[in-house]
């Protein structure tokens, strides 16, 4: 299998290469999971926050959103304490925070059809030649950025933004070689 040259350093990057990165997530609890996941990585390495992921999950009770938004400093205060995940105190505010506003959402799309709409409802494909041609950010992810901050949302930097859209699927930036990207799969989107 010729994959994305940056799923090859474990089998744990492999297996989450292989069967979630660049699949569209439509899901309002898994597209807040991806996008606390992303706020856990920046500075840090992806397959750090993999191999924290199960520990993430039950300390926010999977990302249940009306669970996590009902959490208290107390709640960050004990997550301080769990060596298991990242423990930063306003990541993990933010955390809460972000579950706030998911579940108080202020417009009258939901937070999964507000997202979406930024690609028209279809994965934008990028067809990179290398991993060294993938940007750090897109004018995209730069202005849903800036929408996301205009309500409140907490953590999400246009670079962290557009590793989300990648992760979610909004943005499919399989290499032009790999097996998974769309011209080589027999599913289309």
């Amino acid at each position: 299998m010729t994959r994305c040259d940056w799923a090859n350093s474990s089998p744990a990057m492999q297996h989450y290469h292989d069967t979630e990165w660049g699949q569209p997530v439509h899901n309002q609890q898994r597209l807040f999971e991806l996008l606390c996941l992303e706020t856990y990585q920046a500075g840090l390495s992806w397959q750090t926050v993999l191999n924290k992921r199960a520990a993430f999950n039950e300390d926010f009770y999977n990302y249940d959103i009306e669970r996590v938004a009902a959490m208290t400093t107390a709640d960050v205060d004990r997550l301080l304490t769990d060596a298991r995940i990242i423990r930063h105190r306003q990541k993990l505010m933010a955390t809460i925070n972000n579950a706030k506003i998911i579940r108080d959402w202020p417009l009258k799309q939901a937070y999964s059809a507000w997202l979406w709409q930024f690609v028209n409802d279809q994965p934008i494909r990028q067809a990179w030649p290398t991993s060294r041609d993938l940007p750090a950010t897109t004018t995209l992810a730069i202005e849903i950025s800036k929408a996301m901050k205009k309500l409140g949302f907490k953590f999400v930097g246009p670079t962290t933004i557009y590793a989300y859209l990648q992760g979610a699927g909004l943005v499919n930036d399989h290499l032009a070689s790999c097996d998974w990207a769309p011209e080589h799969r027999k599913t289309n989107y």
